[in-house]
């Protein structure tokens, strides 16, 4: 087989294939075996029919429909493999010749993700990200230990939010009492919005012994009845506050190992260290590649960032729907819509296309390959997440063509990995730290 390619558009390439005639003759015999097993003629056994009765009984051209249908999609791919390209829409097959003892000849049109030349791509210039802790950052971590063994004290100061109230609630539709929305003696945070909206703003400046009366629509966490309007009636029986405890000795002995406050402030201040060090490798891998991305400039084809866009949207849809909402509703709580949202979609869509033309440059330029026992560890991550066996997780991988985008997920992360080895970081090399351990689970584990 030989081909040849030409660029017929800004994204589009027009390739030109030649079949020898006798890869041609074997691949149009196949095909008329196929039919052959296919169709029943009087007189001959399945499979055991001759050329010249099948172009009679169902015309020569049923069988070049077959062999064009079966064999041009593997001329195309294999043409597209040697000329490495990246089509993102189907082919427009354009026949030439197709004569017995002759070259079978054709050509295909189809639009191409673009590819990059880069060259100066080592010794990108950037900044270290602070590692630094400050004792804000210390303090902070102490706090939430401080939260982690408060005490609730009864106040005689109205409710405010933040504070706890002890309450009867009754929900009733139509005088119905709805059992799962209310209860007796229920502890309620103000301001949670743990139920509905609306109880946190009635609550806010009530004192005990007040009863409030409202009206309100149950959100879509209550599953069928949501949107139901509901009558609540609401006992406030007592306020509390949370009381944190001071950050002393006695704190420090009741809540990690240490005998001392200044002792466990060292230990978080360690652990936030390492948490910070490992923060600050994987800025540094993205300020590498953003400075690499912002010096290329290229084209992308609608068509290309349409798809991922459109991939980025659905799934963010499926990630609401396995929380048990919509899309729309997410929007919604966070005071966007839909426009923006797509909008928002569409801007990192266009970085990760640059990102991953950035590093495919980079990574044809240095040669990098992925190694058997690279995908061979990737498949068995992904067998393992899933609870099935490596050879069948291959096997689906291979069959839906996911493989290839695995192994190209694996160069991506080398090409990034050259790029920052020979970055030149400006306030030291990152740190080769393990992965932290969260920095109040020691301090918690002996409490």
């Amino acid at each position: 087989m030989q081909s040849t390619l030409e660029e017929t558009g800004k994204h589009t390439v027009r390739l030109t294939v030649e079949i020898a005639p006798e890869e041609f003759a074997r691949d149009l015999d196949r095909a008329y075996r196929h039919v052959a097993e296919e169709v029943k003629v009087p007189g001959f056994r399945k499979g055991k029919i001759p050329k010249r009765v099948l172009d009679v009984q169902v015309g020569k051209g049923h069988v070049l429909e077959h062999f064009l249908r079966d064999s041009l999609p593997v001329y195309y791919l294999a043409a597209v493999r040697e000329h490495e390209l990246a089509p993102i829409s189907d082919p427009e097959f354009d026949l030439e010749s197709v004569e017995d003892d002759k070259p079978l000849r054709f050509t295909a049109t189809v639009e191409v993700r673009p590819r990059l030349d880069i060259d100066d791509y080592r010794g990108v210039r950037v900044d270290m990200p602070s590692t630094e802790v400050s004792e804000a950052d210390v303090d902070e971590q102490i706090d939430r230990l401080r939260e982690r063994f408060a005490e609730l004290s009864v106040v005689s100061h109205p409710a405010r939010r933040g504070d706890y109230v002890i309450a009867d609630i009754r929900a009733t539709v139509h005088g119905e009492e709805i059992a799962e929305v209310g209860g007796r003696d229920l502890l309620y945070e103000v301001g949670s919005e743990g139920l509905v909206p609306q109880l946190d703003t009635e609550l806010d400046g009530k004192r005990a012994g007040e009863i409030l009366k409202f009206n309100a629509t149950l959100p879509e966490p209550f599953g069928d009845r949501a949107g139901q309007e509901v009558t609540f009636q609401v006992l406030v029986k007592e306020i509390k506050e949370k009381v944190l405890p001071k950050a002393d000795d006695e704190f420090a002995t009741t809540a990690s190992e240490f005998d001392t406050i200044e002792e466990l402030r060292a230990d978080l201040r360690t652990r936030l260290a390492a948490v910070k060090e490992v923060s600050a490798r994987a800025e540094l891998r993205d300020l590498v590649l953003r400075e690499l991305i912002n010096r290329v400039q290229v084209d992308l084809p609608d068509s290309l960032v349409d798809a991922e866009t459109e991939r980025r949207v659905q799934s963010a849809r499926e990630r609401a729907e396995r929380q048990g909402i919509t899309l729309e509703q997410v929007l919604q709580a966070g005071d966007s819509d839909e426009l923006r949202f797509r909008a928002d979609a569409r801007a990192h869509a266009v970085r990760a296309l640059l990102a991953d033309l950035v590093l495919e440059a980079v990574a044809r330029r240095e040669g990098l390959q992925v190694a058997d026992e690279e995908l061979d560890r990737d498949v068995r991550a992904i067998a393992e997440q899933m609870g099935r066996s490596p050879k069948e997780v291959r096997r689906l991988l291979e069959r839906s063509g996911q493989i290839t985008e695995l192994a190209g997920d694996i160069i991506r992360s080398k090409a990034l990995d050259l790029l920052v080895e020979h970055a030149d970081v400006v306030g030291g090399p990152a740190s080769q730290a393990s992965e932290p351990e969260d920095p109040e689970q020691g301090a918690t584990e002996d409490a």
